[in-house]
């Protein structure tokens, strides 16, 4: 089983447009709702390969009891009294743009008992996947904490996060994975390979680093591994970082190779570009991806 921990969970809403016209009235052509969060995300794509996945998420006030009705994954939920966040997705004729709000502030006692439920929850686990933003007001400390969590019950973790918590991440000896981006703000690194160092220089197990339409590398103490981008994929990429987790989760908490794992996350994250919201994927076009067939 993986279980997946999402921070700040959210209700994702996608509007769809025409033409996008800035300073002008843009008609809403599609409003779509669902949990989101990149955990929850990560969660979502792990049921839909069948792979067996518990959500772990804090839950508060009108949208937090809507979360819950909604996610169908199975999950454990926290309650905290902040309110859960919204993010909204505006997809029209070119990259999508997302306004994330930051989140509810989560006070101390409700993050000792997040804690302690997440002990509770291990048992059984193969994997402990950590995705996401953390709430207004959160110590990027947590992140050590729940891989501390982890560690003492056996289970390895895997951290898709950015900034200070990326930082944490690594020197509590995580496995992370880091878009490109996200690795050279943290790092203040001059290029990807300097960063990666970095990570490992500070106690990362493993970094894996997304690069988009470059593939997708892994630094590691033997050496650097790389997976190309599938070619010629067109669609939402919103939720791609999150699918190439899902499948990097996957393939390491059944225990398959580091180029596996990579080959899988690649598929993975190509599949989900050609579906329309963030925590789908294109089931018949993932396996061929993973069988080497062309988009």
């Amino acid at each position: 089983m993986i279980l997946t921990l999402t921070p700040n969970p959210a209700i994702d809403v996608t509007y769809r447009i025409g033409a996008h016209a800035p300073g002008d009235t843009n008609r809403v052509l599609e409003v779509q709702r669902r949990p989101g969060g990149k955990g929850v995300n990560v969660a979502r794509v792990l049921a839909a390969v069948e792979a067996p996945v518990q959500a772990l998420l804090p839950l508060g006030g009108e949208a937090g009891r809507w979360l819950g009705a909604e996610l169908d994954v199975p999950f454990e939920a926290v309650p905290i009294s902040g309110e859960n966040r919204t993010t909204v997705t505006v997809a029209g004729d070119g990259h999508p743009t997302v306004y994330a709000e930051p989140g509810p502030e989560v006070s101390e006692e409700e993050w000792t008992a997040f804690g302690s439920r997440l002990a509770h929850c291990l048992p059984g686990a193969d994997l402990l996947v950590v995705s996401g933003s953390l709430p207004r007001g959160a110590s990027p400390d947590l992140v050590s904490d729940w891989t501390r969590i982890a560690r003492e019950a056996g289970v390895r973790t895997l951290v898709d996060a950015s900034g200070l918590a990326l930082l944490a991440a690594a020197r509590a000896g995580a496995l992370v994975k880091p878009n490109r981006a996200e690795l050279l703000a943290a790092t203040s690194a001059a290029d990807e390979a300097a960063g990666a160092a970095a990570l490992l220089r500070l106690g990362a197990q493993l970094v894996v680093v997304s690069r988009g339409a470059d593939g997708i590398a892994a630094y590691g103490q033997g050496g650097v591994r790389i997976v190309p981008a599938i070619p010629d994929v067109h669609g939402n990429p919103t939720g791609a970082g999150d699918a190439a987790t899902a499948g990097l989760a996957v393939a390491l908490a059944a225990g398959r190779p580091l180029i596996e794992a990579l080959r899988t996350a690649a598929a993975l994250g190509a599949a989900a570009v050609l579906r329309p919201v963030a925590g789908e994927v294109d089931l018949p076009a993932y396996r061929r991806f993973l069988n080497g067939a062309p988009a």
